[in-house]
């Protein structure tokens, strides 16, 4: 089928359209900037009603992964882009007249502060997400999943990773490297993660099935939790840099996390701050998922564990970095 996928120049939208494309699949693309896929690209705004309304056209689904993905930052900017944004390109495939939309949303779009533990996908609920990004997403998964005349499911991957992640991966590595990475808490804490491979081929699967799968919102993972300090560790090792050695009391970094978030609305930064009170919740809390209805209902299931995962992103870094030692 013809399928436009939005935010291809993200590592999950790349290697969604790469998995859709070497099963013979016609792929276009939408976003800001070009990628390195030949295929049909649409550069832009996902607010461009014009653009978006020219890159679905002749589309048979939609593959929404375009968003503002940030822990700081004005609430109209997540509006615009996650909630208004998502509106456009939905109501432009039902005009098209495409028959399915995969919307990728984001487990924090039913998360309100306490563990998850075995947790199944709950629904997205704006009055309880925690911050402007998980507000803007249960919002825009809300409107998604209850629109007419169309078969639309969300997909909520958590934490994706894999070689050449800027988002996770890259962020740890680089404080590890500074010697700013500090586990929260214990760092006891199990959380669910999912390798990038597995991820594309879920949000692949959930397209084929989504005519049976209409309003539904599923979570997806490994299905292999590990303790926070765990992926920690193995993500810096992966770069040959010694595992984090600074710990923070849950309740410090909370705190803390608060004044840093103060600090940066009063001050209009939109860079990466050292900590936020969000941040600090999710490192300090479980945070792992049911995963035995969505691979039925899926017919899905990981090919890449955590552990091959690991290696993997080992190799990458030493072919990138040979003769690189951090320890």
């Amino acid at each position: 089928m013809r399928v436009l996928i939005t935010g291809a120049t993200s590592l999950l939208g790349r290697t969604v359209a790469k998995t859709l494309l070497e099963r013979g699949d016609d792929v276009a693309v939408l976003q800001r900037t070009s990628c390195d896929l030949q295929v049909d690209e649409y550069l832009g705004e996902v607010t461009n009603t014009t653009l978006v309304s020219q890159a679905v056209a002749g589309a048979e689904a939609v593959i929404h992964l375009a968003a503002k993905v940030s822990v700081v930052g004005p609430w109209a900017d997540f509006q615009r882009v996650n909630v208004v944004g998502t509106g456009v390109v939905l109501e432009a495939a039902r005009a098209a007249g495409s028959g399915r939309f995969v919307q990728v949303s984001s487990p924090s779009v039913a998360h309100s502060g306490v563990s998850l533990v075995g947790a199944p996908a709950e629904p997205a609920d704006p009055a309880g997400a925690r911050g402007h990004y998980a507000r803007s997403k249960a919002t825009a998964e809300q409107m998604v999943l209850a629109a007419p005349d169309i078969d639309a499911v969300a997909v909520r991957p958590h934490l994706v990773w894999g070689p050449g992640d800027t988002q996770l991966v890259g962020r740890i590595v680089e404080r590890a490297r500074q010697g700013r990475l500090a586990v929260v808490g214990s760092g006891l804490a199990l959380i669910d993660s999912i390798y990038i491979d597995n991820a594309a081929e879920a949000i692949v699967a959930a397209l084929d099935r989504a005519p049976a799968l209409s309003g539904r919102a599923l979570v997806i993972s490994n299905g292999e939790p590990r303790p926070v300090h765990e992926l920690f560790d193995r993500m810096a090792a992966a770069a040959n840099l010694a595992p984090p050695r600074l710990k923070i009391p849950a309740l410090i970094a909370k705190t803390g996390g608060l004044v840093v978030e103060r600090i940066w609305d009063l001050t209009g930064r939109n860079d990466d701050p050292p900590m936020t009170s969000f941040l600090a919740e999710q490192l300090s809390t479980a945070h792992w998922f049911d995963q035995r209805e969505t691979r039925e209902l899926l017919g899905w299931k990981p090919t890449v564990s955590l552990d091959v995962g690991f290696q993997r992103l080992t190799e990458w870094y030493r072919a990138r970095h040979p003769s690189s030692s951090g320890r």
